[in-house]
C-alpha cells in the first residue's frame, strides 16, 4: 500500500529572528527546497540569453544501518544528507554542458536558493568555456573535429508530479537498537547453528531518499523512495576446502520485509534470517562436494533465474548503455561489441536465437524502479532484443538526440547515485524476458548436461563479446534428473554464440536486486533490478580447483 509519512523539520529560531536556523535535514525539508529550485531556475533561465537548457536537482537521505560479525555487534548508525547537482547548457556557436555539485548541511538550508544561484551560475561559466574550447577543437581538427557533437537534448513531455514512497513499516520509525540486536541474533545464530562456518558478516540498513528535480523547462518531479536492504556474507570451511558466499536482500520498501520477506509477483524472498540461514546452509553444503570438472567443448548448460541476474546485467546491460555505445566512457569501462559505429553495428541483425529476448523498464516494482529519470525524463520500457533481433539502448536526452532515430527517443535512464554527482546511462531493472516453458521440462529433457543455480564472479570482455560467471552450485543432468552437485563452478561462452544457442526460456520470472553496479570514474556504485527466467543453451563448464 502507499503511504507518506510526515516528516517534520527539526528548527530553531535564531537569536536574531531573522533565519531559520535547521539542527539537521530531514525528508520533509523538500517541500520548502523544491521551491526555490524552481524560482531560482526560472529567474537564471531569463537573465542568461546563451543558455539553451538549465536544470537542478536535490536528493535527501536519512537513514540508519547495523553490522554485525560472529555474533558481534561491529557497528551502527543514523545518517542523513542533503546533495545539490546543477546543469547548464549554454554556448554562442556551439552548445556545451557544464555540471556541478555539492554536498549541504543544516547550516546550508537558510542559504539554500543563494546556493542554488550560485551553483548554476558555476555550471553555466563552465558550460561557456567548454563551449568555447570545443569550437576552437572543431575548427582546429578538420575532419577529426566532425567527431565532436553540440550538445542538444530530445525533446521530452514536461510534467509536475509527486510520488510517495511505498512501505509499511517506516524506515525512521525503527530504532537503531532494534536493527542492531537484528543483526547481532541472526550472526549469533549462525555460529552456534554450524561448526564449518568460520565467518558470518550480517548487514542491515533501511533508509528514506527524496529526490526532488526542476528544470527551466517546468518540469518539478518529487520522488520519495523506501530502501531496505541486507548483506549476508558467510565462510564455511571442511577439511581444507572453502565456500565463500555472499548475497543481497533488498527491495523499496521499509522495514517490513526483514521481519516478513518479500511474496511480491516478481520478487520473492523469505524473511532476512531464513534468507542468512539458507545461504549459509548452501555454503556449508558445498564445502564437502567435489569441483565442478571443466569441459574441453560447449555442453548444454540450464541456468536459474538466479544466475541469470548477473548474466543479463554484464551482457545485455552494460553492453546496451548507449554513453559506451558512443564511446562516451570507453577509456574506463569498455565498448560495446554490438556498435562499432553507424555504419557497422548489429541494430536489426539477428543476434541470438528467437525465444531471446531482452528489455531494460524501471516501472517494474523492483529495486531499479522509478518512474522519472534524472533529467525528468518520463520512464519506459525498452526492448534491447526482441524474438533475437537487437532493437535498442538504454539512453539520456542528449544520446538520443545525437542518435537521432526515432527507436531511441528518450526512455529515462539517465541517473546518478547521488545528488552531487554527474548523472550516467545506467540498468534500471533489466532483463531476460520470460518464455512459456516449464523449468521442470527445460531439465527433464536434458540427456546429459549442466545445471547452474545463483550467481558469484564475472569476468567480462572489454567489448563484451565473450564471458566467463561462476555459479553457486552446479548439479550434472543425467537423463533428465539431476544426479550430483558439485562446488566451484561456472561457464564461459563467446556471447553470440551462446545467444543463438538458446533453445528453451522459462515461464518462472524472477527480479532480484542488485547493490553495486560500479559505473564511471569516479566511480559510481547503483541499485538497480535483474533477473530473468530459467534458460537453456550451450556453453564450456569451468570448473574449480581439487
Amino acid at each position: 500500500m502507499l503511504l507518506i509519512k510526515r516528516c517534520f523539520l527539526t528548527i530553531k529560531h535564531s537569536n536574531k529572528g531573522k533565519k531559520m536556523a535547521y539542527e539537521r535535514v530531514t525528508i520533509e525539508l523538500g517541500e520548502h527546497l523544491k521551491q526555490d529550485l524552481r524560482n531560482v531556475l526560472n529567474d537564471f533561465k531569463k537573465a542568461k540569453n546563451c543558455v539553451s537548457h538549465a536544470d537542478a536537482r536535490i536528493n535527501i537521505s536519512e537513514g540508519q544501518y547495523a553490522a554485525s560479525q560472529n555474533g558481534i555487534l561491529k557497528g551502527s548508525g543514523r545518517d542523513y544528507s542533503l546533495e545539490l547537482h546543477t546543469r547548464v547548457i549554454a554556448g554562442r556557436k556551439v552548445n556545451a554542458s557544464g555540471y556541478y555539485g555539492i554536498s549541504l548541511g543544516p547550516t546550508d538550508i537558510p542559504d539554500f536558493a543563494k546556493i542554488v544561484k550560485m551553483a548554476l551560475e558555476k555550471s553555466y561559466g563552465r558550460a561557456m568555456a567548454n563551449a568555447e574550447h570545443k569550437f576552437e577543437r572543431m575548427v582546429s581538427w578538420k575532419e577529426l573535429g566532425n567527431t565532436l557533437w553540440d550538445t542538444r537534448l530530445a525533446r521530452v513531455p514536461i510534467h509536475e508530479k509527486t510520488i510517495p514512497a511505498k512501505f509499511l513499516i517506516w524506515p525512521l520509525d525503527v530504532s537503531l537498537d532494534t536493527i542492531g540486536k537484528t543483526v547481532k541474533k541472526i550472526s549469533k545464530e549462525l555460529k552456534k547453528n554450524d561448526a564449518k562456518l568460520q565467518i558470518n558478516d550480517i548487514y542491515l540498513a533501511t533508509w528514506v531518499e527524496r529526490e526532488i528535480f526542476a528544470s527551466a523547462e517546468g518540469a518539478l518531479i518529487d520522488q520519495t523512495f523506501c530502501y531496505t536492504q541486507g548483506i549476508t556474507y558467510v565462510l564455511a570451511v571442511s577439511k581444507n576446502v572453502q565456500q565463500e558466499h555472499y548475497d543481497c536482500f533488498g527491495h523499496q520498501r521499509g522495514w517490513e520485509i526483514v521481519e516478513n520477506g518479500v511474496n511480491e509477483e516478481f520478487t520473492r524472498f523469505p524473511n532476512f534470517r531464513q534468507f542468512s540461514f539458507n545461504l549459509a546452509h548452501e555454503a556449508s553444503t558445498l564445502s564437502a562436494c567435489p569441483p565442478c570438472p571443466w569441459t574441453d567443448k560447449p555442453v548444454v548448460v540450464i541456468t536459474d533465474p538466479h544466475y541469470n541476474t548477473l548474466k543479463v546485467h554484464e551482457i545485455v546491460g552494460h553492453p546496451t548503455e548507449l554513453d559506451r555505445i558512443l564511446k562516451m566512457e570507453t577509456a574506463y569501462a569498455g565498448r560495446s561489441w554490438l556498435f562499432k559505429n553507424f555504419e557497422e553495428n548489429m541494430l536489426g541483425k539477428r543476434v541470438g536465437s528467437a525465444l531471446l529476448n531482452a528489455y531494460s523498464d524501471p516501472t517494474l516494482p523492483g529495486y531499479g524502479h522509478y518512474q522519472y529519470d534524472h533529467e525528468g525524463t518520463p520512464a519506459k520500457r525498452v526492448w534491447h532484443i526482441k524474438n533475437g533481433i537487437l532493437l535498442g539502448f538504454m539512453n539520456s536526452r542528449q544520446t538520443s538526440a545525437i542518435f537521432g532515430d526515432t527507436a531511441c527517443d528518450p526512455n529515462g535512464h539517465w541517473k546518478a547515485n547521488g545528488g552531487q554527482v554527474v548523472p550516467l546511462i545506467r540498468m534500471s531493472n533489466t532483463v531476460f524476458a520470460e518464455g512459456d516453458k516449464n523449468p521442470n521440462d527445460i531439465i527433464s529433457e536434458v540427456e546429459h548436461g549442466y545445471y547452474l543455480v545463483g550467481h558469484r564472479i564475472p569476468s567480462i570482455a572489454e567489448s563484451r563479446e565473450n564471458f566467463r560467471i561462476s555459479a553457486r552450485k552446479v548439479y550434472e543432468i543425467k537423463n533428465g534428473k539431476p544426479v550430483r552437485l558439485y562446488r566451484d563452478g561456472g561457464m564461459m561462452a563467446d556471447t553470440h554464440d551462446y545467444f543463438m544457442n538458446v533453445d528453451a526460456v522459462g515461464n518462472d520470472f524472477r527480479l532480484y536486486p542488485i547493490f553495486n553496479c560500479g559505473k564511471g570514474q569516479p566511480m559510481q556504485a547503483k541499485r538497480l533490478g535483474n533477473g530473468g527466467p530459467t534458460m537453456r543453451s550451450r556453453a564450456k563448464l569451468t570448473g574449480g580447483a581439487k
